[in-house]
This record gives structure tokens, sequence and C-alpha cells, in this order.
């Protein structure tokens, strides 16, 4: 005879992020859960923008921020992720002159990558590790809003959606302004795939 569980007994199934965090507001100890599911991922995305070096700081006050807007969140939204990627953008612009500074030093020193394809060059090396010169300076010369909108899409890899809900904008705003900035990068990066080394 088998015995089976009790459905008490069972594992349960997986819980959203929504649900997580709502029973954190009685049990402040689930939103290690949160913590948990996307830590890396913001830590990853605060390195490409700021350097390995603030990195540490700026995840841990997104998290931060986070549990203590918890009791705001939306249960309507299953996944947190733009809600956390929207805290960490909000707290890298704190930084902004750092940020720009962070990409021109890589302007300076960094090696040239390996030669891609053109048109994936933006999306496959915006990180502190993958960043060539003429990709770092073009990210330093956007605008705040131009630079929030292509890192989340290409670096934090949100939908269009995901990311007007992180920056708390239209759509197509989003669009707008992805659609700018890979213009201007793309005039900052030789179809060659060959980006130079002389810095002038």
């Amino acid at each position: 005879m088998t015995v089976t569980d009790t459905p008490s007994e069972r594992a349960p199934t997986e819980t959203t992020d929504a649900s997580i965090i709502a029973s954190s507001r009685a049990e402040p100890e689930r939103f290690a859960q949160i913590f948990d599911r996307y830590h890396a991922a913001i830590h990853r995305y605060a390195a490409a923008r700021l350097g390995a070096s603030a990195a540490d700081d700026v995840a841990a006050e997104t998290f931060l921020a986070a549990f203590d807007r918890r009791d705001r969140y939306d249960p309507d939204r299953p996944e947190a992720r733009a809600w956390l990627y929207g805290i960490a953008t909000n707290l890298i612009s704190r930084h902004r002159r750092r940020e720009v500074r962070h990409y021109r030093a890589l302007a300076r020193t960094a090696e040239p990558p390996a030669p891609g394809d053109h048109a994936d060059r933006v999306a496959d090396r915006v990180s502190a590790q993958t960043l060539g010169p003429d990709l770092a300076r073009g990210l330093a010369a956007l605008s705040k809003g131009d630079r929030d909108a292509l890192l989340l899409v290409v670096c934090a890899q949100l939908s269009y959606t995901e990311a007007a809900s992180a920056l708390g904008v239209k759509v197509g705003t989003v669009g707008s302004r992805v659609n700018r900035a890979r213009r201007k990068l793309r005039k900052v990066l030789p179809p060659t795939g060959e980006e130079t080394t002389n810095h002038g």
C-alpha cells in the first residue's frame, strides 16, 4: 500500500514574490527569500553601472529600501524584479557622476573585446568585464534617462513593460529612449567589430 502525503504535508508549490512580500509583513524573515532570488542579479547590474567597489553598497541598499517599502508593494505584481531594479536604478542615479567617471575610466583603460556581431554588441558587452573603450565612452555620453532605459533592457534584460514599471514611465517612452541610445551608440561602435584603442 502506497502512503501518500496529506495536502498539508505536500511540498508547497512555488510561491510568488508578491505572496512572499505579503507574508513578510507579519514574518519579516520571509523577505530573505526575495534577497536570495534577486541579490546576484541586482549586484551584477550595479557592478556594470558603477564598478565592483560600489556594487556591494548599492545592492545592500536596494534590499534595505525594498524591505522598508514592502507594505506598499502592489500585490497584483507577482514578480518583484522590475520593482527591485527600479529601486536600484534610483539609487544608482545618486551616483551619476561616479557612473560617468567609471565609464570614462574604462574608456581609457579597457582592452577592446573580441570582434562580434555589430547589432548585438551593446547587449553582449554592457558589463564591467567586457565593456570596450568605445562603448564605455558612448555610455558616458548618454543622458541619464536614455542610459537607464537602455541598461535595464540590455543589461538587466527587462522587457520594455518591466523597464517602464521600474522607471515609472510609459512603455513608449522606454522604447524611444532605448532606440535613441542605440542610435547614439552605433555611431561610436565601429561596424567591423574592432574597437579603437587610440583615445587621443
